[in-house]
């Protein structure tokens, strides 16, 4: 049974008659009922019901549905272990965390990088990866500038799934290569 089911029934047990002859009906009904169950009773115009037995009691259907699924107190959810730990602390982790996946760009053009990049990070936030490594070189066959060092740059300012990036160290490629921590 799901919520829908639970309301439909919700809207069953507690619909009013419609239409003026249902009205009528159930007032005469009532009336009814309470002249003859209710002649002692204080108020005349309703009757005493005697109490319905546990297999026969209506159970509130939200009341049902709340006992079956639970609710999830979302204020606890901050006491867990995970989130006990502070963002410092967690940014300093995954800057000492290695990466979990690597990628090489040498070779390629500016349009061949960036279309396996976006494959690349698309690749990496499905599988739930932290941590990447972007290996593009230092640029040293460049006439001018590392073209791959820009077009990296350039790509980890625009995807939203970049997160804080950095420099590697020496012996990870130091300038040649770029980790980033993804969002």
């Amino acid at each position: 049974m799901d919520f829908g089911d639970i309301l439909n029934q919700w809207d069953k047990d507690t619909a009013t008659p419609a239409g003026k002859k249902k009205i009528k009906e159930a007032e005469r009904r009532a009336r009814e009922s309470a002249a003859s169950g209710g002649a002692g009773s204080d108020s005349p115009d309703r009757a005493e019901r005697p109490e319905p037995k546990d297999s026969e009691r209506r159970v509130n259907p939200m009341d049902m549905w709340l006992r079956r699924y639970g609710t999830v107190d979302k204020d606890t959810l901050l006491d867990t272990e995970e989130n006990a730990v502070s963002a410092a602390d967690r940014r300093r982790r995954l800057r000492s965390l290695r990466p979990e996946a690597t990628i090489d760009l040498h070779g390629l053009t500016r349009d061949e990088a960036w279309s396996r990049l976006e494959l690349f990070f698309a690749d990496s936030v499905r599988r739930g990866l932290k941590k990447v490594l972007i290996i593009h070189g230092k640029g040293t066959h460049s006439p001018d500038d590392p073209v791959l060092r820009g077009v990296v740059r350039m790509f980890l300012e625009r995807n939203p799934h970049a997160g804080e990036s950095g420099e590697s160290e020496k012996d990870a490629g130091g300038s040649g290569s770029t980790w980033v921590i993804l969002k």
